[in-house]
């Protein structure tokens, strides 16, 4: 069986990198992105792997991406969309987005679909790293930059419930043309991902309940075991998953109308002030 192509977002820290370390080990072709140019090389350097830097701030960093990856790999089997985190006080990214919106869901949309020619024709798995928190989410389609009401829980919870009903749309969208899809959450693990917000989550990773926290190894598991299971066997595509198990998510993220709804206006959103035609993303 030919080596596989696994590119892992988010992998220069926390569970990305034990994903990409459990993945090599197992024989795996491991590609990582991550945003410092310092910890996504040792990381690489360690596995002895590609490595990719880019911040999802920036989504022309993220179109750079996308090409270097499709210059680089004639396929991709498994793509980790795991990039993502909690922020401060409410701020505009370059693109003119609320920044935990693009981080965490409009720069995983961008580079999923910039991608798409080569996923379609790996006949590939793409797994979203939500969260929990997306319970305390509330997607309104007229408030996508939350400017009108700002919390940085909300606004992290509203963009891992986004993560979910893409999921779920890009089954829908994709699933006939052999994509695979599945949102997971990989529990509460201690990582740094919340250091720079202005959350009360913050405060677990730097106290004695830090102790009670998953390891990042831990919090790997699922994601592991989704990219290395078999879709339509061992889980179900579209859905949305905690502990190797199908998981309860905010109402909203059952929502089918919603998820069309936010694909078509992220797409509208990662495609403003681009000037050239977009090819047709849905082949339904």
């Amino acid at each position: 069986m030919p080596q596989r192509i696994i590119v892992i977002t988010g992998a220069s820290d926390g569970i990305g990198a034990a994903a990409a370390r459990n993945l090599a080990e197992a024989g795996e072709r491991v590609a990582v992105v991550g945003r410092s140019p310092e910890k996504t090389k040792a990381v690489a350097a360690e596995l002895g792997a590609d490595y990719f830097v880019t911040d999802f701030a920036e989504l022309s960093q993220v179109r750079d991406l996308a090409a270097a990856l499709k210059e680089k790999y004639s396929r991709i089997d498994v793509l980790v969309n795991n990039a993502g985190g909690i922020m401060g006080q409410r701020q505009l990214t370059l693109d003119g987005h609320e920044k935990t919106f693009q981080i965490n869901h409009l720069a995983p949309f961008l580079l999923t679909t910039e991608l798409m020619d080569v996923l379609v024709a790996s006949r590939a798995t793409v797994i979203n790293t939500s969260s929990a928190a997306n319970a305390f989410g509330n997607l309104d389609l007229a408030d996508l930059h939350s400017a009108r009401k700002y919390s940085t829980n909300r606004a992290y919870g509203t963009a891992k419930l986004a993560n979910i009903l893409f999921t779920s749309e890009l089954q829908n969208r994709f699933g006939a043309a052999g994509i695979s899809t599945a949102a997971f959450h990989p529990g509460v693990v201690a990582t740094n991902f919340a250091a720079e917000s202005t959350s009360w989550m913050r405060h677990a990773y730097k106290t004695f309940i830090n102790r009670f926290l998953l390891t990042s190894e831990q919090g790997a598991d699922t994601l592991v075991w989704l990219a290395t299971s078999t879709p339509g066997k061992e889980w179900v595509s579209g859905a949305y998953y905690a502990k190797r198990a199908l998981a309860q998510a905010n109402k909203q993220a059952y929502d089918a109308d919603l998820a069309r709804e936010l694909w078509e206006r992220s797409e509208e959103m990662v495609n403003a002030g681009e000037t050239a035609e977009k090819p047709e993303l849905d082949p339904r």
